[in-house]
């Protein structure tokens, strides 16, 4: 856990214990349903928790707030973030019943009452929210099209309210296709370690309905 402190100096005791916690009932988990590659889990804390942070390095999510993880598998990125902003609500969603249900028990023994998980699709939501966060679950055009609906009207929305996506490799092929008005931020701007090299996370504004 060394690694996620280097980078967040600032946790507090608790949230650094809740993250050592995590890395424990992770790997407790992913023994039993694989939520990450095995080759990755020695690498747990810098490939996985880290890297989700990577949302926080590009936004701070204002107090009260809701975020959105779609495709969050295992707790990715929503568990870290919701560690490190625990006045923040978070619903972790995904297709998959198992995975939902190892976010959940992880959750409730990390007692983050910050954060809810169900077993749905984003297109079949229909509450609304700040933020839309996700780990590469599909190309962004496709994605989008998911989530377009979910954020809350502008006289309601947090401050940059949107999408964050921690995508890898070179997107300029994949936001043109999408025709989104999407910035991109390098990782290896934040973290110097070498698995962040390619790594990125793409900000689209949200797109606001009703008024």
């Amino acid at each position: 856990m060394d690694i996620i402190t280097h980078y967040f100096p600032n946790l507090t005791d608790h949230q650094r214990q809740q993250f050592q916690q995590l890395e424990t009932e992770f790997r407790s988990w992913n023994e039993r349903l694989n939520l990450v590659a095995r080759t990755d889990v020695d690498n747990l804390a810098e490939r996985h928790f880290l890297h989700s942070l990577g949302i926080a390095k590009v936004v701070e999510f204002a107090p009260g707030s809701s975020v959105l993880d779609v495709g969050t598998g295992g707790g990715l990125p929503g568990l870290p973030l919701a560690i490190l902003f625990p006045e923040v609500k978070f619903h972790l969603v995904d297709s998959i019943g198992k995975k939902i249900r190892a976010v959940q028990e992880m959750a409730h023994a990390l007692h983050l009452p910050n954060v809810t998980a169900e077993q749905t699709r984003a297109e079949q939501l229909r509450p609304k929210y700040d933020y839309v966060v996700s780990r590469a679950v599909a190309r962004l055009a496709t994605f989008h099209t998911w989530i377009a609906h979910r954020f809350k009207p502008r006289n309601e929305a947090a401050p940059n309210s949107g999408l964050y996506y921690l995508k890898g490799g070179d997107l300029a092929e994949e936001i043109e296709e999408s025709g989104l008005q999407a910035t991109v931020l390098d990782l290896h701007d934040f973290y110097t370690e070498e698995f962040f090299e390619t790594k990125k996370v793409v900000v689209v504004p949200a797109t606001y309905s009703g008024r």
